[in-house]
């Protein structure tokens, strides 16, 4: 199995621990463990009293573990965050970390069908237990379906012509492979943009599989709670749907980015962003 830097090389290391502020005897959650470079990083700068709780939904992380008495794996989906403190006796955290990317594991093994590069089962779950695989969704959802997930996830404006290509192309031969959705949909994809179009339709997909929008909105709306005052909140986005979400939070303490107030008007956001530039 891969390990360390083989399975995803961790991006903003340093950046992102600095973000954290961690200090002696704090708690810390990192929502992402992937490859484990950040998990890493945060057990160094931790004092002997520290505690981190990870959280990863792939079952391949359990390969790769740090070998310390202050580290917890969590075998879960984000989005049940408040559930697994709540079961560790957590109350409050000082920070939380999220590398929103997809690890460059998941793109390098072609049997995930994460990927456009080479041809693989057509599958894109995060947690290989998940019902429903991508080939699922391009094989029994409807056109109007499958239009509205390519123009809101993949922000491609040709969704309804991809969508048609696709219920055309499954009438003769349902789509198993990735190679197999490539063919359907390369005539609708300008040649121009045709690999970053179809990054597109692959990225919609794999968000509609794993839910990734819903995911997300839960563990941030969950983050702001379990916080503590003065507590970090640290994540990094990848296309502009996680930005907007995590933008909004960061503003207004939802995903909206309605700013909401109490009886007497005084405004109820519970974040404040420490940088006021995006790090790049």
């Amino acid at each position: 199995m891969p390990v360390a830097n083989e399975y995803h090389i961790p991006v903003m290391l340093k950046e992102c621990v600095e973000a954290l502020n961690i200090h002696e005897e704090g708690t810390w959650v990192d929502v992402t463990y992937g490859g484990g470079g950040h998990s890493r990083a945060i057990l160094e700068a931790m004092s002997g009293s520290g505690r981190l709780f990870s959280f990863d939904q792939d079952q391949d992380t359990l390969y790769n573990l740090p070998d310390n008495k202050n580290f917890t794996l969590v075998y879960s989906n984000f989005r049940f965050l408040r559930n697994w403190m709540r079961y560790y006796g957590v109350e409050q955290i000082d920070g939380l970390l999220a590398d929103l990317g997809v690890s460059s594991h998941h793109f390098d093994v072609a049997e995930r069908g994460f990927s456009f590069r080479e041809d693989g089962p057509l599958d894109m779950r995060m947690n290989a237990h998940s019902r429903t695989s991508a080939a699922d969704i391009v094989n029994t959802y409807s056109a109007e379906q499958l239009a509205d997930i390519l123009y809101f996830y993949g922000e491609l404006r040709q969704s309804r012509q991809i969508a048609a290509a696709i219920v055309k192309t499954r009438e003769q031969k349902p789509l198993r492979s990735t190679g197999d959705l490539f063919n359907a949909v390369q005539s609708t994809l300008g040649k121009a943009h045709e690999k970053k179009d179809l990054a597109k339709v692959f990225q919609a997909l794999r968000i509609e599989v794993n839910h990734e929008m819903e995911a997300l909105n839960e563990m941030l709306t969950q983050a702001v709670e379990l916080l503590k005052p003065g507590g970090r909140l640290v994540v990094m986005t990848y296309h502009s749907l996680e930005d907007r979400i995590v933008k909004n939070f960061i503003r207004s303490g939802n995903a909206e980015g309605k700013i909401e107030s109490d009886f007497y008007g005084n405004r109820l956001a519970p974040l404040r962003a420490v940088n006021n530039k995006v790090i790049t």
